[in-house]
């Protein structure tokens, strides 16, 4: 079924060249020959086959280099308004005004547009669920450089400086290559962090960016011939790459929590075979299971055994956060090992772009709103928010979701949808068929050969450096000089037509240590229950 989709577009675009290229040279001929009549004709199609060549030379638009002249039907009807562009916003994005700030903040920044519009917000601030910042009567002037978040509890020894804004997980094979030299080549221009992704760490990863390198219960690139954790492949990479800065065990994913993921065999090339150590052009299937750990406790310890073979870079892990009770138990076994991780990827149920079952995408999960809180909260709580760092991923695509994040709990955020999308993602959601029309996630060589790595790489550097810019400016109209300065109380939620109130009021707020000392009613069954020793 994919050969057949792909050959269709194939012939789609070397029919439409054909077609137009035919036509302008029989009407040219014909107007030369019979009658100067047939310029009117060959006029027009001279154009269009100029405007084909084009098309297919340039590098700046992918969808162009793929589909000449038919492409620029989908420009054309964004540029209709209102009617036609927001069916197609609703289509594609759930007809949800953040998602036209995503759709503004990461295609007008990527091609370094100025974002800025006439005639106020076209949001309700009145619906429920509204949320704004509070701006300050005192604001402050723009820091001149973006503060930077310091990786590495107690026990690292070679703690890292990340950026308030990185790339989140995406593989290899999921990713086409040039994508993942793209936003590589962005990170390293940009000084912010790639993280792999579940499948490898690949050729295509090192391109000078700094990476988290993160594996998944497949293992891929530190994987035994029986798909076990193998330590020494894993020390050898994660010590003896210097690009290397830190290293992620993924839990769960947003997208997908509790299962585990699928590369469709279609997609598994020579070099992709060879980076995640499976057969070439067979389905990839990872288990929804870890074989390294099997209580709170046994992950703690592996955690430092990562950190260990890592040669002493940071080391932490990612998950999309379901029961209390067991992010307790690791709280417990932290405590009691002394050790821990790192960091900890809170990832939202809203978020993931990889392809996954609907009821799970729809239904499975804690939104990261909540998570991030309540990850935060227990850390605080139980006296250990001060050697753990908290990244946050979940549909973070602007400056104001980075406030919104860091006021909410964490330390610095990553993004993965919106990486995409300054990559040259279009969301047809071919993700996982591996026809991509743009060349994002796909394996065919004939529809990668759109994306020209140098552009797209300034694209997300520039994306990354503008949303950044952003989360200052918003920062400093709140009257606040970097992150440790933000307040629960600066977001405001609307809960009904005459009701707004601050996050100080719709969650708890824990004090230092205040599980240990005597923890509140409303958490004191999950903490009495959770054991280090069973999840």
């Amino acid at each position: 079924m994919n050969h057949r989709i792909r050959f269709n577009a194939d012939m789609i675009r070397s029919v439409v060249l054909a077609v137009v290229w035919t036509l302008a040279v029989a009407a040219t001929a014909l107007a030369l020959g019979h009658s100067v009549w047939w310029w009117i004709a060959a006029g027009p199609l001279l154009a269009l086959a100029a405007l084909a060549g084009y098309d297919l030379a340039q590098r700046r638009r992918s969808l162009l280099r793929n589909y000449p002249l038919v492409g620029r039907l989908r420009y054309a009807m964004e540029k209709i308004r209102p009617e036609l562009q927001q069916y197609f916003i609703e289509r594609n994005y759930d007809g949800r005004p953040y998602d036209r700030e995503v759709r503004t903040s990461v295609y007008e920044r990527a091609k370094g547009i100025a974002g800025q519009e006439a005639f106020g917000t076209e949001r309700d601030v009145y619906e429920d669920g509204y949320e704004y910042l509070l701006p300050s009567m005192a604001p402050l002037p723009v820091a001149k450089e973006p503060p930077r978040v310091l990786i590495g509890g107690p026990d690292c020894a070679r703690p890292y400086e990340m950026s308030l804004f990185n790339v989140s997980a995406m593989s290899f094979g999921s990713l086409s290559a040039q994508a993942v030299r793209a936003l590589n080549s962005g990170a390293a221009r940009g000084g912010f962090a790639h993280d792999t992704g579940e499948g490898g760490l690949s050729e295509h990863h090192r391109m000078g960016g700094d990476l988290v390198w993160e594996i998944g219960t497949g293992y891929f690139g530190c994987r035994t011939a029986d798909g076990a954790f193998d330590a020494g492949a894993f020390a050898d990479k994660a010590a003896g790459l210097d690009e290397v800065k830190c290293v992620s065990l993924k839990l769960s994913q947003g997208a997908k929590p509790g299962i585990g993921g699928l590369l469709p065999g279609a997609k598994v090339d020579a070099v992709i075979a060879r980076t995640r150590g499976v057969p070439e052009g067979r389905t990839v299937v990872s288990p929804p299971y870890h074989q390294v750990f099997g209580t709170p406790r046994e992950l703690v310890r592996f955690m430092a055994r990562m950190r260990e073979l890592a040669g002493g870079k940071p080391a932490g892990f990612k998950l999309c956060p379901g029961s209390r009770r067991q992010f307790l138990a690791v709280c417990k076994a932290m405590a009691d090992e002394g050790t821990g991780p790192d960091f900890i990827v809170v990832d939202g149920a809203e978020g993931g772009t990889g392809a996954a079952p609907l009821e799970f995408a729809d239904n499975l999960g804690t939104p990261l709103t909540e998570g991030l809180i309540m990850v935060h909260n227990a850390l605080v709580g139980a006296g250990l928010r001060d050697r753990v760092r908290i990244g946050a991923s979940g549909k973070v695509a602007t400056g104001s979701d980075i406030v919104k994040r860091l006021l909410q709990g964490a330390d610095y955020t990553n993004a993965a949808r919106a990486m995409m999308f300054a990559v040259g993602c279009i969301q047809a959601q071919r993700c996982h068929t591996n026809t991509c029309p743009v060349g994002v996630t796909t394996q065919d060589a004939r529809l990668t050969r759109a994306i020209d790595v140098p552009d797209k790489a300034e694209r997300v550097r520039r994306y990354q450096h503008s949303t950044v810019s952003s989360a200052l400016e918003i920062m400093a109209a709140m009257g606040v000089a970097d992150p440790s300065g933000l307040r629960p109380r600066q977001l405001v939620r609307r809960t009904d037509p005459v009701t707004v109130r601050p996050y100080t009021d719709l969650y708890d707020w824990l004090e230092p240590g205040e599980l240990l000392a005597g923890p509140p009613r409303e958490w004191a069954d999950d903490w009495a229950d959770a054991d280090p020793d069973r999840f």
